[in-house]
């Protein structure tokens, strides 16, 4: 029976990591690609700043969606280097990507939607049931993604 190294585990470890990253990345593009797409340009809901005029609304949201493509890029690239070095994970990089989104969803709901008052979901009398859906969706996204990470963990990684 062939053993493992200590190189060897070090090398999957590193592996794995990459693979979780490239789909954190990936999860936070997706994720701010879709509110942005979705929540400020498709049904103007909000901007990423609402407690100026239209105009920095507008400057906000274009410096989110930068992000969410910087993000996504990144994401890109580390995967290209990781299937050129046949080290790709793919259960482990959407368990990442899962994981990264429902993050982001669920700091934006919490942290800058209610403890910074950046903006709101909707800005409607009662918008309690949409932060409720926002932030439940986002925990369901954030528990499988963790879930998926920890069922793709290398074996002495």
């Amino acid at each position: 029976m062939v053993g493992t190294t200590g190189t060897d585990r070090a090398v999957t470890g590193r592996a794995a990591r990459r693979n979780a990253l490239a789909g954190v990345l990936l999860g936070l593009g997706v994720v701010a690609f879709a509110d942005e797409t979705v929540f400020h340009q498709l049904l103007h809901w909000h901007h990423f700043y609402d407690r100026a005029g239209s105009a920095a609304g507008l400057v906000s949201d274009g410096l989110f969606h930068a992000f969410g493509w910087a993000a996504t890029v990144a994401a890109l690239f580390l995967i290209a280097a990781l299937r050129r070095d046949r080290a790709a994970r793919p259960l482990r990089v959407v368990g990442g990507a899962l994981a990264g989104g429902g993050a982001f969803q669920l700091y934006d709901g919490l942290v800058q939607h209610k403890l910074l008052g950046l903006h709101q979901i909707r800005y409607v009398p009662d918008v309690l049931v949409y932060d409720v859906v926002w932030n439940v969706l986002a925990a369901v996204l954030l528990v499988a993604g963790l879930v998926l990470l920890v069922r793709t963990r290398e074996r002495g990684a």
